[in-house]
């Protein structure tokens, strides 16, 4: 089993917030790429289930809010007994560190500053577990990390977003298929779209 987890805020006060790109990501794998699975409630969260070449693959959006998201992954990891430092565990966030579109696959080291990632590695007890970094950028002074977080991307790094979504909606399904040092390999290097 591949266990998928995108994550953000629920609600729809968060919906297209920098904070939500994981939602974004994973949400793009649901629909057409998994071939429109039946999405239910589960584990403090949206789950989905489905095949992919030859793979189980479950995609989770927990529901419990960011900071607190440890306690989703948490009870899916145990559910599927999914091994987190065993390429079974992919967590899709946003990262300030990177700019905009910027993809990064990691397999483990430390939240970086990011508390959805600090709250699943606490929850786990391990940051060994594989994420794929999204690039949001950082807050223009004297604009406050929450803030930007919790705001709209531009218009003008909208395109930049929505070529990027595209470019790690295909990565994610290569991890799933390949697994982390191919990804890592592939996409760490690349430019963001645009």
């Amino acid at each position: 089993m591949k266990l998928i987890v995108g994550l953000g805020n629920p609600g729809n006060k968060y919906a297209g917030t920098r904070h939500n790109i994981g939602f974004v990501v994973a949400g793009k794998l649901v629909d057409p790429l998994l071939g429109r699975p039946r999405v239910r409630k589960r584990f403090a969260g949206e789950l989905a289930e489905a095949e992919y070449e030859g793979q189980r693959v479950a995609v989770l959006l927990p529901e419990t809010f960011m900071n607190a998201s440890g306690t989703s992954v948490r009870q899916a990891v145990d559910f599927y007994q999914v091994d987190p430092a065993g390429d079974e565990l992919l967590v899709i966030c946003d990262d300030m560190n990177l700019p905009v579109g910027r993809l990064r696959f990691r397999s483990g080291g430390s939240a970086g500053g990011q508390k959805g990632l600090a709250d699943i590695a606490t929850k786990l007890g391990s940051d060994q577990f594989s994420r794929l970094r999204f690039g949001i950028d950082r807050p223009p002074p004297p604009m406050e990390v929450v803030d930007f977080v919790l705001s709209r991307f531009s218009a003008q790094d909208r395109g930049v977003v929505d070529q990027a979504t595209d470019v790690a909606t295909e990565a994610v399904l290569q991890w799933v298929v390949h697994g982390i040092a191919f990804c890592m390999n592939r996409y760490n290097a690349s430019a963001p779209p645009g």
